[in-house]
């Protein structure tokens, strides 16, 4: 297939402006064969998921990009890295990795990028706008932009998003454009009370329902409360991202594509339509537990995706109304951020409460990434419907799901403490 390009775009792929911008537009170009498009189009940010040490390839095509003079030509963030690169030398961190780690993350800083290392972008620096082209790697934060900000975005897999990034270019098909962000699949809430609409739990319960429900479809949601926090929403689309692949869901009256059921679906009929009820949430409130009531409880991970400012004061609210708030012996306390959280929590009088709790705090990356959790735990709970579904095969541990209160009691009692919601 003949790509149509800009003569900017025949400049990079003849070379004229160095090499990377060749080799970056020469993928870009590829991959809208693999797409079927003839045409590109421009973006306006990125955010980079390639930034994680996921093998030497990965470290050896940054630097490659690096070296050639490659340089970022639209504002672009990094996700979480392979290590919290300010205090690596507290973890059991093999010490040739953690150099590569460093070695990564400056080849890519080399290329422009703004060092926000953050799975959570959207809570951060730099959050685009409804209506934006953007190309952003990472799950959960590809879910949030399309879904609750209104960026337009595909899931821009590792590598393409440096490319996407070089050129300012990707291929002009998917979730960029409108006719593809159609509602596919309606879901009706039924029946559901005031008091388990207003858990906590609620919003990751329901996005791991969702995703293992519709796969890549993209859902319409009727029967949400019309008052949602931003953490709320990261929370169920971290779940419905990593259950099933969701890119984009409409909550009607609340998302902005879904101002109305007619407006998400376009003026058009729904492939499918569900009926979701409170049985069916708490069977997936279920499925998200491998461990047990009473259960030895070994670790707690909050912060997947990366804890907020507003997270860090309902744990110290949680804390505060817990007498002795000390976890027990045996029982890690994981706490996942990014420096910018941690730099307005730093301006409070929380962090006290929470290093006596014997809460460690972790910036720049995770669980999945840095060695941080014992070899010999064995259950580890968390309030994270993407942690609880990735932990069990990637850390081999059994996974106790519930509120961040639930996790506090349950650090304090030295074992797994789960209040049935609603």
């Amino acid at each position: 297939m003949t790509i149509a390009l800009s003569e900017n775009d025949k400049r990079m792929l003849d070379g004229l402006c160095g090499e990377a911008s060749r080799m970056a537009m020469s993928i870009i170009v590829r991959m809208a064969n693999v797409c079927g498009t003839n045409e590109l189009m421009d973006i306006c940010q990125a955010h980079i998921d390639g930034c994680g040490l996921m093998s030497d390839a990965g470290l050896e095509f940054a630097e490659k990009l690096a070296a050639a003079g490659g340089k970022v030509v639209v504002p672009t963030t990094l996700n979480m890295g392979p290590l919290d690169l300010q205090d690596w030398p507290k973890f059991v961190t093999d010490e040739v990795f953690a150099s590569k780690a460093l070695r990564q993350g400056k080849a890519y800083t080399d290329m422009g990028c703004v060092p926000t290392w953050s799975c959570a972008p959207y809570q951060g620096y730099l959050t685009p706008r409804f209506g934006q082209q953007i190309a952003w790697g990472e799950s959960n934060a590809i879910c949030y932009a399309n879904s609750v900000l209104g960026a337009r975005t595909n899931r821009y897999a590792d590598y393409l998003d440096i490319c996407a990034a070089i050129t300012g270019r990707v291929p002009k098909c998917g979730l960029h454009l409108t006719e593809n962000r159609r509602g596919q699949w309606l879901l009706k809430l039924q029946d559901f009370s005031p008091e388990l609409l207003a858990e906590e739990v609620f919003w990751p319960v329901l996005g791991h329902l969702v995703g293992d429900m519709v796969h890549d479809k993209i859902s319409v949601i009727e029967g949400l409360p019309k008052m949602a926090t931003t953490d709320q929403l990261k929370a169920f689309g971290a779940a419905a991202a990593s259950a099933g692949s969701v890119a984009l869901f409409h909550a009607v009256g609340l998302t902005p594509e879904a101002p109305t059921r007619e407006a998400a679906l376009q003026d058009m009929e729904p492939e499918q339509v569900t009926d979701i009820t409170p049985d069916d949430w708490y069977r997936a409130w279920e499925d998200l537990a491998g461990a047990h009531e009473g259960d030895k409880l070994d670790v707690v991970v909050l912060g997947c995706p990366h804890f907020s400012f507003d997270e860090f004061r309902t744990l110290t609210e949680e804390i505060r109304a817990v007498a002795p708030a000390r976890a027990a012996d045996g029982v890690d306390v994981a706490l996942l951020t990014c420096q910018q959280s941690l730099s307005l929590v730093d301006r409070t009088d929380w962090l006290a409460d929470i290093e006596a709790f014997g809460g460690r705090i972790t910036r720049d990356t995770c669980v999945f990434h840095t060695p941080m959790i014992r070899r010999d735990a064995d259950v580890l709970m968390t309030n994270s419907g993407k942690c609880g579904y990735y932990a069990p095969g990637t850390l081999d541990v059994k996974v106790a799901f519930g509120s961040i209160g639930d996790c506090v009691r349950s650090a304090v009692a030295g074992k797994v403490l789960r209040r049935r919601p609603g």
